[in-house]
């Protein structure tokens, strides 16, 4: 039986997605809060957490790790402002708020935000 491998695929190509994640990676870092579909919100949440996590170990190949996939403004503002407020936690850093559908095409809006 064919089962679905892990994750959505959004009607996008490999690097669009990709690309997609990127950006609201980086502008839930740069805002602390943004206002996407809940399909996305689900998607980005994880992504995020494991950002925070690596962040926080603070070390020179954690920091060269997240180069690779973020600015160095979003990096510097992940490492210095928004890690130290979970330096107990050990997970959980995200939280979704369904906002309902939009009237123009029907999809669900969340809110996804950063837990202070």
């Amino acid at each position: 039986m064919y089962k679905r491998r892990k994750g959505r695929k959004f009607g996008r190509k490999t690097d669009q997605r990709k690309a997609l994640i990127k950006s609201l990676v980086t502008a839930l870092i740069l805002k602390e809060k943004i206002k996407t579909t809940e399909a996305k919100a689900k998607e980005l949440s994880p992504v995020i957490e494991k950002f925070i996590t690596r962040a926080k170990k603070n070390t020179l190949s954690s920091k060269k790790l997240l180069l690779e996939f973020l600015s160095p403004k979003v990096e510097k503002k992940l490492v210095d402002e928004i890690t130290p407020r979970y330096k107990e936690g050990k997970g959980g850093y995200t939280r979704i708020i369904k906002l309902g559908q939009r009237k123009s095409d029907g999809a669900k809006i969340a809110i996804i935000e950063l837990i202070k």
